[in-house]
């Protein structure tokens, strides 16, 4: 029997409230999402280090999930009044788990570099592979601006360079760094279950590294700080992610749209003059070496 989706267009002012009633009339989970996604005016939103995010969407596409057995009509009117007419369609009850593992197979980064899933076996077993099982982590390898990080690593990476991922997400990069031979690795995000599922990917792939949450995060300068996250946080965070790097160290930029990139070499300016290293499908990665 299928589950049942509910679907609302609720404004900023009404989201939380919406969420938290359509959960105590009997939804088994809630999701809010920008209702403008994957158009032009589509806004992120961002929490920075040791804060939580701030602001809301203006229009919020609400979902929520019923059991086969629930009134929905009953449940969404008690939550949104009586003229409320909610858009329901079904949800088959399929294997989430393999559907997902699915979706991601081992990636060739560079001819010595592979990521693999840790459901697959390595297709070249003489590579370094990356084992990695993102668990409920951000990152799963596949992504050009990752990809983009990967490969300056494989290409300028000194052998025993200390490196700090800010933003680590899965760990991708951070373990990747180590198993191409740098010395002491840090990582940092603002999501708990990034810094779980980093320090489990690191013990899979048998490597050192540290992550930590920023409140418990004070390295000493490293020889490379790279960062994969958006430019809009990028360009705000560039005196802390700049203060990270010793000087004469590199700083490494992604997640960032061609169009973007002088606004954030702009940013940065003060500490470097930033190059790009190299672009793939309209995304672009920026280093430079702090002065």
């Amino acid at each position: 029997m299928a589950w049942q989706r509910v679907a609302l267009r609720v404004p900023a002012e009404d989201a939380e409230r919406v969420s938290d009633a359509l959960l105590e009339a009997g939804a088994l989970s809630v999701d809010v999402a920008d209702a403008a996604a994957g158009l032009a005016h589509e806004r992120p939103l961002f929490g920075e280090p040791g804060g939580h995010a701030t602001g809301a969407w203006d229009d919020n596409h609400v979902t929520a999930l019923f059991a086969p057995d629930v009134d929905v009509d009953a449940a969404v009117r008690a939550v949104l009044g009586p003229d409320a007419h909610p858009e329901v369609s079904a949800v088959e009850e399929q294997d989430w788990v393999r559907l997902t593992q699915d979706q991601f197979e081992p990636i060739a980064v560079t001819p010595r570099l592979w990521i693999v899933p840790t459901w697959h076996e390595p297709v070249d077993p003489a590579a370094l592979n990356l084992r990695l099982d993102p668990g409920l982590a951000f990152g799963t390898g596949s992504h050009p601006t990752t990809r983009l990080c990967l490969r300056w690593l494989d290409r300028h990476l000194a052998a025993g360079a200390s490196v700090i991922d800010y933003g680590c997400g899965s760990g991708v990069l951070a373990i990747a760094a180590r198993l191409l031979g740098a010395g002491p690795v840090t990582g940092v995000d603002i999501d708990p279950q990034a810094v779980v599922a980093s320090r489990d990917n690191a013990a899979r792939n048998g490597v050192a590294a540290t992550f930590f949450e920023p409140d418990d995060f004070a390295p000493p300068p490293a020889d490379v700080v790279v960062a994969n996250i958006l430019s809009n946080p990028l360009r705000v965070l560039a005196p802390l992610i700049c203060g990270l790097a010793r000087s004469g160290g590199a700083v490494v930029l992604s997640g960032i749209l061609s169009a973007q990139r002088d606004l954030v070499a702009e940013a940065y300016r003060p500490w470097l003059e930033l190059q790009p290293a190299e672009e793939e499908e309209g995304w672009v990665c920026l280093w430079g070496i702090k002065r």
